[in-house]
Parts: structure tokens; C-alpha cells; sequence
């Protein structure tokens, strides 16, 4: 073989095998964030526009807010997106977490069978609504997962002075998608975040109306924080920050406004950060 296609070759090689290595050098970024934002197909247009930007994969770790914070609590992650406002503050007084920030809310809305057998359209709060589920044993599904939807509902529970138990009473242990697909199987009642309701229901996943909504107390807002690297030195708080930036940002939160608009008639999410992004 001659030198200079030897040469060639091996210039070749050198070029696959440092494309190669770049490729498996990508950096990354973990968040963990609530399933409510996964399940209802936010981040799937919200992150790679940042991505992109950034030239970085963000991996997404979608489970319960209690298991979000833990999560980066132990330094597992880089960021996390959440909505359980004292879990959140919690997080931050304890130094785990910095530079949280409003990202955008929507509400809470109770669920259940179309005939409604224990009669929640009258009821005038959220905690009537449960004193009438409990009165009648009507079935009801929890996350019991220490979500953010389920720190919620025990806030409810407490509100009715009432501490479920019982066979009608079920925890399920698990996100809201399989929370909903679980209610609308055994037609019962549970709790859920608008956002991930609109979304399976016009995906025609599930077929369970809302039977109360309405009440300030189910307000639902939702933030994001930065682990805090004086606590955990290896997390990249840097793109961290950067991915907060980008949320929170005019760009960010139009994204956040358009989304479920034209699927769903109305916004799944309504954003924050910013006035009229």
C-alpha cells in the first residue's frame, strides 16, 4: 500500500474515532421533574429548543415531587422542576436547592364517574367534595406517592378533618398518567393536575369528567431550583442555570403559553416568569 493512502486512511480513522469520542463525550444534564409535566408532553417541546441552543441532552427523570427533591437533594441531579410550594421551600431553607424560580401554574381538579355516586357537583369546596366521597365510600384513588398532587389531596383530607382509610380508599403508588388510566378502569374518583387530565382525555385515554373544580385552595404553581453545588461540587450548575434561563424566559414561557392550544382548546399550563411572554 502506498504511503500516501496509508496516510489517508489513518487520517480518516483519526477523524471517525474523534467524531466517536466527542459523540460519547456529550454533555448532559439531569432533571428531575413531577410526571405531570412529562406525562402531559410539555418538556417534549420545551427542552429541545435548549438543547439545541446549548448543544446539550438534558435527560429527564420524571417521578413524584417528594422523589424529585430527594433525588436532587442527594446531588443524583442537576436541576429539578416541581409543585409542592413547602416541599420547595423546605429544600431551599435546607440549602440543598438555589436560585428557585415561578415557572407557570395551572389547578387541581377532582375526577370521577359520570354518574357521580357520591354526588361532589354540589359541593361547594374541595373538602366537602372528599367529606362526600368518605361519607359514601366511593371509590378513590390516590398517588400516595408524596407527589406534589398527593401532598395536595392529604392537604384536602386534613382541611375535611378526615383521615382516609378503608377498602374504597386505594394507593396506588405511582405517577398521575397510571393514576388516571387506574380511575377511569374501576370508575372512581381522584385528584389531578389540569394539565395531565386535558391531556388524556384528548388523547381519549381515559373518559372520567370533572366533577369539582373551581376552589383557590387547588391552585397549583410550579417552580424550578438549581441543586446547590456548595452542597454537591459535581453537579454542572452552570447549565443548570442555563436551562432555568431559558424556562423562565420570554422564548421559554411562550412555549409554555401556546402549549395545548391548538390540541386541546385552551393552555395546559399558564406561565409566570415573565408578563406577557
Amino acid at each position: 500500500m502506498k504511503p500516501k493512502r496509508c496516510l489517508g486512511l489513518a487520517l480518516v480513522a483519526l477523524f471517525v474515532l474523534s467524531s466517536f469520542s466527542f459523540a460519547l463525550a456529550e454533555e448532559r444534564l439531569k432533571l428531575s421533574t413531577t410526571t405531570s409535566t412529562e406525562n402531559s408532553g410539555l418538556l417534549y417541546v420545551l427542552l429541545p429548543p435548549f438543547e439545541k441552543m446549548f448543544n446539550i441532552k438534558v435527560d429527564v427523570i420524571p417521578v413524584g415531587t417528594g422523589k424529585a427533591l430527594k433525588l436532587a437533594e442527594n446531588g443524583d441531579v442537576d436541576v429539578t422542576m416541581v409543585h409542592a410550594r413547602s416541599l420547595e421551600d423546605k429544600f431551599v431553607d435546607e440549602d440543598y436547592g438555589v436560585n428557585r424560580r415561578d415557572v407557570m401554574y395551572n389547578d387541581f381538579v377532582i375526577i370521577g364517574p359520570e354518574s357521580d355516586p357520591a354526588g361532589i357537583k354540589g359541593a361547594k369546596t374541595a373538602a366537602e367534595a372528599f367529606k362526600l366521597i368518605s361519607q359514601n365510600k366511593a371509590t378513590f384513588i390516590s398517588r400516595g406517592d408524596r407527589s406534589g398532587t398527593h401532598v395536595k389531596e392529604l392537604n384536602i383530607w386534613e382541611k375535611a378533618g378526615i383521615k382516609p382509610s378503608g377498602t374504597w380508599y386505594l394507593e396506588a403508588g405511582k405517577g398521575m398518567g397510571d393514576v388516571l388510566i387506574m380511575a377511569n378502569e374501576k370508575m372512581a374518583y381522584t385528584t389531578t393536575d389540569r394539565g395531565t387530565y386535558l391531556a388524556f382525555i384528548g388523547g381519549k385515554k381515559i373518559e372520567l369528567p370533572v366533577l369539582f373544580e373551581g376552589d383557590p385552595f387547588l391552585f397549583n404553581p410550579y417552580g424550578i431550583i438549581a441543586v446547590n453545588p456548595a452542597k454537591h461540587p459535581h453537579v454542572n450548575y452552570i447549565k443548570a442555570m442555563a436551562l432555568i434561563g431559558w424556562i423562565t424566559s420570554p422564548e421559554g414561557q411562550k412555549i409554555i403559553k401556546d402549549f395545548g392550544k391548538g390540541k386541546f382548546g385552551q393552555p395546559l399550563f399558564v406561565p409566570v416568569a415573565v408578563s406577557n411572554p
